[in-house]
């Protein structure tokens, strides 16, 4: 696991999500690798992956960082300022 967060640390979330996918398909009960595969959609801008995989992290363990993470990107996608998109 260790390899595949310095891959998304590094920018390559690619590679990082394909290893992830094939740890998963062995280890369907790892919460950390689908909360470290949120993190590789989320830093690849796709938002919709990321909250998918939060969400599966969190169903196995709720006591997930997911949890933490999961909400803080709802944040992030409930906010917008009333005064720039009314121009």
């Amino acid at each position: 696991m260790n390899a595949i967060k310095q891959l998304i640390t590094d920018g390559k979330t690619d590679e990082a999500i394909r290893l992830l996918d094939e740890y998963i398909k062995k280890n369907t009960s790892s919460d950390e690798a689908y909360y470290l595969r949120g993190n590789a959609y989320r830093k690849k801008g796709d938002v919709r992956q990321a909250l998918n995989n939060y969400l599966s992290a969190i169903e196995i363990n709720p006591d997930s960082p997911a949890q933490i993470a999961h909400d803080a990107l709802i944040r992030i996608l409930n906010f917008y300022n009333k005064d720039m998109y009314n121009h």
